[in-house]
């Protein structure tokens, strides 16, 4: 094998555009897209330059850059400062720019005041893995088994050397034995004739990248088909129907195993394979006919009759408690000790915790506010016996954040009792209490690790466990406690599930053991709460140019994925709320099958999360009522930014970050026959 020359040595790969960027950069700043520019480009002569302002890279390469400033001939290093856009490429001190992911990516150098860019292109790795699984289970060795004239299907994956999936492989499937397997199109395998068959899977162009497999095929019995499951009564949009093709001896006996192709008649609908069952689900209502096709010669079709999804319920306002002055931050209802009900609310870039009397829902009535050392007091939550509070800060000015313990024996006027602040200084996002054993889980800023602190002596905490993913860059933004399981919201490293003591995986309340996680491409994993066998997921995405230190309308974006738990090492995401042209926040269920959600600018929304669940939950009509919580008197008038949702003694409270706190009720209305 020849040596491959060293990444510092390689000329990289130059395009002449380098002229056209150059300009157009300088002079319609980093932004620009210079491919869509119409009309003469002006030429500026630029003060300051980089040699070569186009170029390429694959990933793990490194290439130094040339700055040039014009009318100076000696340039100290020191007085150029150099930075990289993006996670695509990372830029040093003196302009060696290293490839880490592929994409495109963008590298600046300033000159006293003066920038020039260059762009840089990362190539796609290629594939060094092949990943075969069939009806959703890895292809480990063992063979393969079908039947005669029928099929089954095949998905493959590649992933680099990093292990990064990539995105659309070539990939061919080819088999060894004709005679007893072919190949059909989408991959799946077709049984010709009773035997064994080797067939190889491999990376298109690249044969030495490639995966054998063992296909048996088996004698069919069957002499006849049928669908199993259609529905003998109209379904709603968002029920799943689950439907399986079974054959039949010519005695009667049933025939089972097939992993059919399932179709439909129209859109409007899909079928989720699973396990070889079709999973249908519709957005819309009317007649679908769905066809399972096992083989050339076997097909068998069901009609379904699907109406509109009703609900017997709706959202109304119940009172407001605004605070026009202050961004609100999280808000917790309770019972205080003296029997009355509160709702605590914290402030974002402000100082206090508002307290607020909510024995009358309708009329809350603000008794306290609690000041603190904090720019932001973002998360609130309540012991659950009632007599001790916890509020979060950040952006303190002794730069001493971590967390404040509330005494509650006089809940309309909360008193410090402590602060914990020797290994969380670095401010805290958010916290969860997990009363049975006095202890709090806090998300440090400063580690992004699960800092476990024991608050049995509240006037004394301390830290008494930590956890924290392996690698330096993270962040960690939330966390809950629910069934001796903790969720972990890892932001673009997805949800992460521990053992705090259900006892599965070795897993203590101070010591957490790790089960599993589950990240998506889209990142900003904000927020988990778990309900039933499904764990809803929310992302938090706020538009790039958004400064929290201006007032104004956000458009933030995000929406709620939906993971199947059943296998808890194995999550998979089988259904997602979104709301078109909005951002999802925090959450909350009940136990009637309702999913609470704090939408920002789409307000707040309840969603029907009964039953099975897969596909478009929002196009499936679920969604049972929305409130906007905008007011005129809003620090930013008319504008909703919900925060997120609390069911409290059959009423729903729920902070505004424009308008403060709202009480809300969810009407339950009786069928008239």
């Amino acid at each position: 094998m020849p040596s491959t020359p060293s990444p510092l040595s390689r000329r990289p790969r130059v395009r002449f555009l380098s002229v056209l960027v150059s300009a157009a950069s300088a002079a319609f700043g980093p932004a620009a897209d210079v491919g869509v520019l119409s009309g003469p480009l002006v030429a500026q002569t630029p003060r300051v330059t980089i040699t070569p302002a186009v170029f390429e890279l694959e990933v793990g390469e490194s290439f130094r850059l040339t700055a040039e400033v014009r009318g100076v001939n000696d340039i100290a290093p020191a007085s150029l400062r150099w930075f990289a856009v993006g996670d695509v490429v990372s830029v040093s001190a003196d302009g060696t720019v290293t490839a880490t992911a592929p994409g495109a990516g963008r590298v600046a150098v300033v000159y006293e005041g003066d920038p020039a860019w260059a762009t840089v292109r990362v190539s796609d790795l290629p594939p060094e893995e092949l990943v075969i699984r069939f009806e959703g289970g890895p292809v480990d060795g063992e063979p393969l088994s079908t039947r005669v004239g029928t099929s089954i299907p095949l998905t493959v994956t590649a992933l680099t050397r990093l292990g990064g999936l990539l995105d659309h492989p070539r990939i061919d499937i080819e088999s060894q034995d004709q005679g007893i397997v072919t190949v059909e199109p989408g991959g799946r395998l077709l049984g010709l004739a009773a035997g064994r068959a080797t067939v190889v899977v491999s990376a298109a162009d690249m044969p030495a990248v490639s995966r054998r497999i063992v296909v048996e095929v088996e004698p069919n019995p069957a002499a006849d088909y049928r669908i199993d499951g259609g529905p003998s009564a109209p379904v709603r949009t968002g029920d799943v129907v689950r439907l399986s093709l079974a054959g039949s001896r010519s005695n009667g006996q049933a025939v089972t195993g097939y992993h059919p192709l399932w179709t439909l008649s129209r859109s409007g609908a899909t079928v989720f394979p699973e396990g070889g069952d079709g999973l249908f689900v519709a957005e819309e209502s009317g007649t679908f006919v769905v066809t399972a096709v096992a083989g050339p010669a076997i097909s068998r079709s069901v009609a379904i009759e699907v109406e509109p999804r009703t609900h017997t319920a709706h959202l109304e306002r119940v009172g407001h408690g605004v605070t026009a002055s202050h961004r609100a931050g999280d808000t917790w209802a309770f019972e205080g000790v003296d029997g009355r009900d509160y709702a605590y609310l914290g402030t974002f870039y402000h100082d206090w915790m508002k307290v607020f009397d909510v024995t009358d829902p309708a009329t809350p009535v603000l008794t306290d506010s609690l000041q603190l050392d904090a720019r932001r007091i973002n998360d609130v939550k309540i012991h659950p016996d009632n007599r001790l509070g916890i509020v979060t800060r950040e952006g303190a000015s002794s730069r001493r954040n971590g967390i404040v313990l509330l005494d509650l024996a006089n809940p309309a006027h909360p008193t410090i009792l402590s602060e914990y602040t020797e290994t969380v200084t670095g401010g805290v996002h958010n916290v969860w209490i997990r009363g049975d054993e006095n202890l709090v889980y806090a998300c440090h800023n400063g580690t992004n690790e699960l800092h476990i602190i024991d608050i049995s002596d509240p006037e004394n905490p301390r830290e008494v466990g930590r956890w924290g993913l392996e690698k330096e860059s993270k962040t960690l933004h939330d966390a809950i406690v629910q069934d001796g399981y903790a969720y972990l919201s890892y932001w673009d490293d997805g949800v992460v599930m521990l053992d705090v003591g259900a006892g599965t995986h070795g897993g203590t309340p101070t010591r957490p053991a790790f089960v599993s996680s589950y990240s998506y491409p889209e990142g900003n994993t904000h927020v988990a709460w778990r309900h039933g066998k499904y764990l809803f997921v929310g992302d938090e995405i706020y538009p790039s140019d958004w400064d929290p230190e201006v007032f104004g309308p956000i458009e933030a974006r995000g929406y709620v994925h939906v993971l199947d738990m059943t296998d808890i090492e194995h999550p998979v995401e089988v259904a997602r709320y979104e709301v078109p042209e909005a951002g999802a926040h925090n959450l909350w269920t009940d136990d009637r099958d309702r999913l609470y959600i704090g939408y920002y600018q789409a307000g707040l929304r309840v969603v029907d999360v009964s039953g099975e669940l897969r596909g478009d939950l929002y196009r499936q009509g679920r969604e049972i009522g929305a409130v906007k919580t905008s007011s005129p008197d809003a620090a930013v008038p008319n504008w909703s930014m919900t925060w997120g949702a609390q069911v409290f003694k059959g009423r729903i409270f729920t902070s505004d970050l424009f308008s403060g706190l709202w009480v809300l009720r969810l009407v339950e209305e009786e069928l008239v026959p």
